[in-house]
């Protein structure tokens, strides 16, 4: 078995090394007990010297050390190369041409995120071990995808924490400053250098093509916290109207854009708070066969769960009531905070207060290319249920 390039050893202590006994890549600096002094790819052992695994070192982070490997192995450009191979073989036969390559810890990869928007790659470089590997990832990208061109989007607050700086840079060829895909039947445009996240929210599209096969053939419709019209596009290739709601005139314009690239004329595009729009809809007695409620995150932190939980319940209750006989409503939450069963415990709730009988008919989480390792709670934020009304 190959040894690692590793010089330097981090020792940690019996709880450090029990997490990753248990399944979970992280120590943290309390249970980091000898380390280097520069970040970089290292040994690690316990206090009599067994060794436990090669990991990215970060000397500032809270998060100490990431696990690569349970083996003494070279951590070069071929061992990315193989990594990277295996996690683009099981994104094969997705629907779309946009769709996440990398999920960091969720492909075995630690604090690393890799998206791909047609013929090109957007890369996230999350910690400090990781980017003393960037020429040997890059390169590992390079030879296995042959992309137009590599652009990092390394502009997120967790880079701070490391001690690294925030940019977006052009790693490789050209990147445009926006690029049309195709998810389904339905055209999007992403915005690699400026848009949110890497360039689009891909980690819906399973849900966005169920929520399209779920629509009342020729019925109504309404999206709610539209932004660019991801749900409510792939609703009009069934519904026959679909009004698309956001606080968002700029949002709103990109949506109209997008419905335009599909040629779709089956859509109202309305600028309005959905806790007030929809309150007024209850009044008016509006009904609508399909409804989706894909909000912003109510939760940033823990501390606000139960203030989010409270806006999640009362906007999951308005659209209860406006469901049509039958209807169907797809409801989510991305907050990570948020757990599934509490998540589920506040649909249940809502549902009592409707007054409308609602199954359950599909619980929902990520898609494939954004997958969740059970033992790593961090990988999966993304949560969601389909009900139905009788």
């Amino acid at each position: 078995m190959p040894r690692t390039t590793a010089a330097a050893t981090a020792v940690v202590s019996p709880k450090g090394a029990h997490r990753w006994e248990r399944g979970h890549p992280w120590i943290f600096r309390t249970d980091v007990l000898e380390a280097p002094a520069a970040a970089g790819v290292v040994r690690v052992t316990d206090r009599r010297g067994r060794f436990l695994g090669t990991a990215l070192f970060s000397p500032k982070s809270e998060i100490r050390l990431r696990l690569l490997a349970r083996e003494e192995v070279t951590v070069d450009r071929a061992w990315w190369q193989a990594r990277l191979a295996r996690a683009l073989a099981r994104r094969q036969g997705i629907d779309a041409t946009a769709y996440r390559l990398v999920h960091a810890e969720g492909d075995g990869l630690p604090s690393l995120v890799v998206d791909r928007y047609e013929r090109w790659l957007v890369v996230q470089l999350l910690s400090a071990g990781l980017e003393t590997c960037r020429a040997d990832i890059l390169g590992a990208l390079e030879a296995l995808v042959r992309p137009e061109g590599i652009l990092l989007r390394n502009d997120v607050g967790v880079r701070r924490h490391e001690g690294l700086p925030e940019n977006v840079e052009l790693a490789m060829g050209s990147v445009p400053e926006e690029v049309e895909f195709r998810e389904g039947q339905v055209r999007y445009l992403a915005a690699p250098w400026r848009g949110q996240k890497t360039g689009a929210f891909l980690d819906q599209r399973p849900n966005r093509l169920l929520a399209a096969a779920l629509a009342k053939p020729g019925g109504t419709a309404l999206d709610c916290f539209t932004y660019h019209g991801s749900f409510a596009l792939h609703l009009a290739t069934r519904a026959g109207h679909v009004t698309a709601l956001d606080v968002s005139a700029e949002a709103l314009a990109r949506g109209r854009e997008n419905a335009g690239r599909n040629a779709m004329t089956n859509l109202d595009w309305l600028e309005g708070d959905c806790f007030d729009v929809l309150r007024q809809f209850e009044r008016e007695r509006r009904r609508f066969d399909t409804i989706v409620l894909d909000p912003p995150a109510f939760a940033k932190t823990k501390a606000a769960i139960p203030q989010a939980l409270r806006g999640y319940k009362e906007i999951n209750l308005r659209a209860m009531k406006l469901l049509a006989d039958d209807g169907v409503l797809l409801t989510a939450s991305c907050s990570y905070h948020v757990r599934r069963d509490a998540f589920l415990e506040m649909v249940a709730d809502a549902a009592a207060d409707s007054g409308r009988r609602l199954t359950l008919t599909h619980i929902l989480g990520q898609g494939d290319d954004h997958p969740e390792v059970v033992t790593i709670p961090e990988t999966g934020y993304l949560k969601g249920a389909v009900l139905r009304a009788s």
